[in-house]
């Protein structure tokens, strides 16, 4: 009897398991292999933190402990300390975001921004309840948003809303539409231009490749010069070509090209089996591209794509040379006021963090898809 209870006793998954020793899991085990692995390592992480310790305490006191909130001009913000003037972000905050549209408009921005995020979610979040019915909206959204945000008349219709020009978009408002703009439509046409530039038929390719080099050869600044001044010598005479519709085209055409090449490695990645495979299933170009070789490709092309779409979400502030004005913009002309003048810092600051959080949030998002979507081995 007593065998037979220790022999239960000491059965294999009927007692606990024993905690990992100490130094191969937990806080000491990380610090160990990522801090202090080796002498060189040691000194890095000690010198890091050292820098760390001369930089951080005085950027801490200056941007939060002396800083100033309310002031109403850089003369009081410096008879208060010798910290940041936030006062100055303060009193151009609703211009920072909104340019100039209309003080009693705006709430079409607002509204405009969370159907964006709903838009958005829609896509990018596969738990969102009733996703699908979601989806349907954030094809439609780009014409809901140019509803709310310009308004007026649409082929001689009413739209119920006060106009609002295009030349009153400013500010982050500016930088949003460009930015999405560009980024939702240059995939696509990335991926047609990818397709056709290793697709079988000739003048096909022949287009896609002139296109796609010739776009990579020229900087944006150029093209953005060539869409606000040349693009109107094209057209016949008396034709309006609104400068901000012109700037979207060529930004989006600009982020194509070089799309285009990122989705083009992609697909080269793709092994030869893949299309052979598709082949033997009796599957067309065009099913055998969307079922089998685009969602591999786009898979492996995910940290370029990603890349992409921020290298153009920043260099949305060149528009500033064509006379839209974007945050750089809004905040060149706020230095120049009396008031202001030489409080650069505060005002570039704001505008980094800004755009730190956009691409940041990009490039998360872009980590927490490659992971999802992996499915080989890691170490």
């Amino acid at each position: 009897m007593a065998s037979e209870t220790a022999t239960q006793k000491y059965e294999p998954g009927t007692h606990p398991d024993m905690k990992p020793p100490v130094l191969t899991s937990g806080p000491v085990y990380w610090l160990k292999e990522n801090l202090f692995g080796s002498i060189t390592s040691t000194i890095l992480t000690l010198l890091a933190v050292y820098l760390l310790y001369l930089i951080i305490p005085p950027l801490f006191n200056w941007a939060v402990l002396d800083a100033t909130v309310n002031a109403a001009s850089r003369t009081e913000c410096q008879q208060a300390g010798d910290g940041a003037c936030w006062a100055f972000i303060k009193d151009r905050f609703l211009l920072l975001v909104y340019g100039f549209y209309p003080i009693e408009e705006r709430w079409r921005v607002n509204l405009s921004f969370i159907l964006l995020l709903v838009a958005i979610a829609a896509i990018l979040w596969d738990a969102m309840p009733a996703r699908r019915h979601f989806v349907k909206f954030s094809v439609a959204y780009p014409f809901v948003a140019a509803y709310l945000l310009l308004g007026g008349e649409w082929f001689g219709v009413p739209t119920g809303l006060e106009e609002v020009t295009t030349d009153q978009f400013g500010g982050i408002m500016l930088t949003v539409v460009i930015g999405i703009t560009g980024i939702s439509i240059s995939l696509p046409i990335g991926i047609v231009l990818a397709l056709g530039r290793i697709g079988n038929l000739p003048a096909v390719r022949v287009v896609c490749v002139m296109f796609i080099e010739f776009i990579r050869g020229v900087p944006l600044i150029t093209l953005l010069f060539v869409a606000s001044t040349m693009l109107t010598y094209f057209l016949p005479p008396g034709t309006e070509f609104n400068l901000l519709l012109r700037v979207l085209i060529m930004v989006t055409l600009f982020a194509s090209a070089y799309m285009a090449e990122v989705i083009r490695g992609g697909l080269q990645a793709i092994p030869k089996g893949q299309y052979e495979a598709a082949d033997s299933m009796g599957l067309k170009y065009w099913q055998a591209m969307r079922l089998i070789i685009l969602p591999q490709a786009l898979k492996i092309s995910i940290p370029g794509i990603v890349n992409t779409f921020i290298g153009l979400y920043k260099d949305t502030t060149l528009v500033v040379v064509i006379g839209l004005l974007d945050p750089l913009g809004i905040a060149k002309s706020s230095l120049a006021d009396n008031r202001w003048q030489g409080l650069s810092n505060e005002m570039y600051i704001f505008i980094a963090l800004f755009f730190f959080i956009c691409c940041f949030s990009m490039s998360r998002y872009s980590l927490y898809l490659e992971n999802k979507l992996h499915t080989g081995h890691k170490r």
